[in-house]
């Protein structure tokens, strides 16, 4: 593709997409980096971003509903991957499946942003932060007993 034949209304419609993609992401990350998790600030809005590409690649590219399917079972395959490094088994204890799980969804958020779906991403977004900030009191209440 030549540099004068670029869209530039696509590419705006884009870079806002992948925006809110991005800013949706940024409670989670922000709370996992506050309770120093392995993964915080760059990975979670990187993951979101990322996904909302992929999608908007194969809404550009592939025409039909499989291939768009296939598309989101291959991210939620490899965001699940990813998210599984952040899981960590000690002695009698499991550490990182909130983060795991908020990764996997920071993907969907992308996702659902790239397909328009802005009341899903913010759903996800604000369900998934409120989660991750009630969970603190999970811990508290363990350290009373």
């Amino acid at each position: 593709m030549e540099l004068g034949n670029i869209n530039w209304q696509l590419v705006a419609s884009h870079l806002v997409l992948m925006t809110v993609a991005y800013a949706l992401a940024l409670p989670i990350a922000w709370d996992r980096e506050r309770e120093a998790r392995g993964a915080g600030l760059r990975t979670f809005p990187l993951v979101a971003l990322g996904s909302c590409g992929y999608v908007l690649i194969g809404l550009q590219v592939l025409h039909g509903s499989q291939s768009q399917a296939r598309i989101l079972y291959g991210l939620m395959t490899g965001i699940g991957f990813i998210g599984g490094g952040a899981i960590l088994k000690g002695e009698g204890s499991v550490h990182g499946t909130a983060t795991a799980a908020s990764i996997w969804i920071t993907g969907a958020i992308g996702a659902a942003v790239a397909w328009g779906r802005y009341e899903i991403g913010v759903v996800l977004s604000l369900i998934t932060f409120l989660t991750l900030y009630l969970g603190r009191y999970k811990r508290a209440l363990r350290r009373d007993r």
